[in-house]
């Protein structure tokens, strides 16, 4: 529906065609003989057009009046003639404009598209904002300085429409930054699909981003890929660094045109979507040695967002710790654990080599009465012994690959080049939750 706007003018001529003017311009317009009769209508108006100089309420008054009811209501004053200081006091009071009479229509409706456009976008800002609060209240919880600077990045990046390739170690909460993100932009109310380009081998990879169409292979149908799917939303590319290179220059070709084009057939179908990237690597040095595509990276990095490692926030791994066991000791029925200085000395201490991952593992274990797993060496901690730096190493490449793998041990086994049986008992011995 067009925006209603309240014209008061005590001139009736004046005010008719006042109204004649704003209906033309495709705007709804009811006209009043002074402020007071605008103040009591039933509706409530988009925006106020009013003379400054009427008997009774005059523009000054209900300028007052009306932002009072509704602070964010743009109202424009019309001055006369010798009007200029009362108008500036107006404007100084909150008024969006004033025009001097004789006035040029085509200006005014200039004025009136302004003010509407920018209660459009506070009303917007507004809601991106109430968004980010939630995410907040989701995960991205933390009094830091990384914290807050993380909240800000994505208060920035969020309402724009920008390309994000967003950085950090495995269990950081990459995703949880993603959604926010997504949840902080105009496109909150469409798709947010995520695709895990290390889940997914190359054979399928073509064939679940692009989609196909009927008859590409034996026994095809029309499908869209993940790209169409995420089209009016969010496609979140998890380890994208993973991608295999071969349809690195396919995904480049879809993300310069915004269109995709599906397997079997060749027509480019439009696309309308955003794209976040995540990668626990840097991917500057992969673009040097070849392994990922320069150009791509740079398509994809319209801007940039490193998320810090959890040792690095200090104090608040026991608000995190705290945050996550209270869920867990409710979700169990269970009395919420006390985090008594010990314990709390305890978190601080440990290098969360898994990260906020490790620690949910870890606040769930604490809920239910159990100890807290040993921990395990921060990624490039120094061991005592070679024995130990090779248990280190061993342990992280295992649990990086059962991450990549969803947990799956008979696929990890197979691309760490072990027996089944072999794994199970490392991560037996290693502590490495599932």
């Amino acid at each position: 529906m067009s925006a209603l706007i309240h014209v008061v003018e005590d001139d009736a001529d004046h005010l008719a065609a006042l109204c004649d003017l704003v209906q033309a311009a495709g705007y709804r317009a009811e006209g009043f003989a002074d402020g007071l009769k605008a103040m009591a209508a039933q509706t409530r108006p988009d925006l106020v057009l009013s003379d400054l100089r009427m008997p009774g309420m005059d523009g000054q008054a209900l300028l007052a009046a009306a932002r009072a009811r509704d602070p964010d209501c743009p109202v424009i004053l019309i001055s006369g003639h010798g009007d200029l200081p009362q108008a500036v006091a107006a404007m100084r009071a909150g008024a969006e404009d004033f025009l001097e009479k004789p006035y040029d229509g085509m200006h005014l409706m200039m004025v009136i598209e302004r003010a509407l456009r920018a209660r459009a976008t506070r009303a917007e800002v507004g809601r991106l904002q109430d968004r980010i609060q939630r995410s907040e209240a989701g995960g991205l919880l933390g009094q830091s300085a990384a914290m807050s600077a993380l909240r800000a990045r994505i208060g920035a990046l969020g309402p724009t429409d920008l390309d994000i390739v967003v950085t950090g170690e495995t269990g950081t909460g990459k995703e949880l930054v993603a959604r926010a993100l997504h949840d902080a932009s105009p496109r909150a109310r469409g798709p947010f699909i995520a695709v895990n380009c290390a889940a997914l081998p190359e054979s399928l990879f073509e064939i679940e981003v692009f989609g196909h169409v009927a008859g590409a292979f034996p026994g095809a149908q029309d499908k869209p890929g993940k790209l169409e799917a995420a089209s009016g939303g969010t496609l979140m590319l998890d380890e994208v660094e993973a991608m295999p290179a071969a349809l690195q220059p396919k995904l480049l070709r879809a993300l310069q045109e915004r269109a995709v084009e599906r397997l079997g057939e060749n027509r480019l179908r439009p696309l309308d979507l955003r794209i976040i990237a995540t990668s626990k690597t840097d991917l500057k040095p992969l673009t040097l040695d070849g392994s990922f595509r320069a150009d791509l990276f740079w398509r994809l990095a319209g801007a940039e967002i490193a998320v810090e490692p959890l040792r690095a926030l200090g104090e608040d791994i026991v608000l995190l710790f705290s945050h996550y066991a209270g869920l867990a000791a409710s979700r169990h029925g269970r009395a919420v654990p006390d985090l008594n200085y010990a314990l709390r000395q305890q978190l601080l201490r440990r290098p969360w080599p898994g990260n906020v991952r490790e620690l949910k593992a870890a606040a769930e274990r604490l809920a239910l009465g159990l100890d807290l797993p040993d921990a395990a060496p921060a990624p490039g901690a120094e061991a005592d012994t070679l024995a130990e730096r090779v248990a280190a190493f061993e342990a992280r490449e295992i649990r990086t690959t059962l991450e990549r793998c969803r947990g799956n041990t008979e696929r990890a086994a197979r691309a760490l080049g072990v027996a089944r049986r072999t794994l199970n008992d490392k991560i037996s011995r290693y502590g490495i939750r599932l």
